[in-house]
């Protein structure tokens, strides 16, 4: 793959990070600046890793992950949604409190959207492609669609919680079905 494929293939695998982040900016208030860094870092870091692991193991991968792999992230979108939902009917009365992102929250939104960044690893070894420089583009690139998602996301947080609420775990609906498409 040239640069150009490289580019594409990094946009296209960056998409639901920007939406996943999009939908975190929409209703994450406390520690915008730290949370934004946070999430965009783990989203490259996870699509960067991803495909190295599947270029490595690309057997292992497509015996046993991918057949998975759709379900995985339906889960894991699914739960999110789960959570954001019921912080934001049934949780906390500060608008400023919801959906504060731990840890645990940063990992599953890394893996659920490099997942099929673990796939592409395996295009990568059959067509030969640099797997340090596939991996740098890939993941830089997702790392700016996911802070750029976070902050327009962000932007639009003049409408009321419940909204804001509504709309993020529509967001993360949506990316789980779309997985199992």
């Amino acid at each position: 793959m040239n640069f150009l494929d490289l580019l594409i293939l990094s946009i296209a695998l960056g998409v639901d990070c920007l939406l996943v982040s999009f939908s975190q900016g929409l209703v994450v208030s406390k520690k915008r600046k730290r949370t934004s860094l946070k999430l965009a870092v783990t989203m490259g870091l996870f699509q960067g890793i991803m495909p190295a692991i599947s270029y490595f193991f690309t057997d292992y991968v497509d015996e046993y992950v991918e057949p998975y792999g759709a379900w995985i992230v339906f889960t894991i979108f699914m739960c999110l949604a789960f959570k954001i939902f019921t912080e934001t009917f049934y949780g906390r009365e500060e608008a400023d409190e919801i959906c504060y992102i731990g840890l645990k929250g940063y990992l599953l939104m890394g893996i659920a959207t490099s997942i099929d960044a673990l796939a592409s690893g395996i295009n990568l070894q059959l067509t030969n492609t640099p797997l340090i420089k596939a991996s740098v583009i890939i993941g830089l690139g997702s790392f700016i669609m996911a802070l750029s998602g976070f902050w327009m996301g962000n932007f639009l947080k003049k409408l009321p919680s419940k909204i804001l609420g509504s709309i993020g775990c529509i967001i993360l609906i949506f990316l789980a079905f779309k997985s199992l498409v």
